[in-house]
């Protein structure tokens, strides 16, 4: 095991939304901003910023970590961008206030169509129909989840007929 190897997730927490850049074995370095660092492999996951707002991605593996060194610290935009590369691409679409409104609109009409719905989750934004299925934001049919298919399909449905009246 390596140094890097031997520090504790508290230690490699610290390097995450920083600028870095990583001697590997065989003389390879790496340079890009760490996203994580893996608990058990103590492998480090960098984002690259392209052009064109694209992103590269790269894997240094723990093992083969000999130094990490901090080049930049993060400011609070970029730890945004970081947050945001494996978002999915409708929840970037929402801000905070636009996710309450479709939330609060789409809970109403369940309710107005006598469909069980509750709040779920320690800030409520999860959905709750009937004890048996969830949505999570933004609140369309692909955030639908249950074990019941019968129960998913069927609601699945309604959101899709609910969001087309809406347009």
């Amino acid at each position: 095991m390596n140094d890097w190897q031997r520090k504790s997730p508290l230690d490699w927490e610290t390097y995450v939304n920083k600028m870095v850049k990583v001697a590997a074995i065989e003389k390879h370095e790496y340079e890009g901003w760490v996203l994580t660092v893996d608990p058990v492999s103590a492998s480090v996951v960098l984002a690259t910023f392209l052009e064109n707002e694209k992103v590269s991605i790269s894997v240094v593996l723990g093992h083969a970590v000999q130094e990490v060194e901090i080049l930049k610290e993060g400011d609070d935009e970029m730890k945004q961008r970081l947050s945001c590369i494996f978002a999915p691409e409708e929840s970037k679409a929402y801000s905070p206030e636009e996710e309450e409104k479709r939330k609060n609109a789409l809970k109403t009409w369940l309710e107005t169509n006598h469909i069980p719905v509750t709040e779920q989750g320690e800030s409520g934004r999860t959905l709750c129909v009937a004890g048996v299925l969830t949505i999570d934001p933004p609140y369309g049919p692909e955030e639908c989840s249950s074990s019941n298919e019968i129960i998913l399909s069927r609601v699945q449905g309604l959101i899709q007929g609910y969001l087309e009246k809406q347009q």
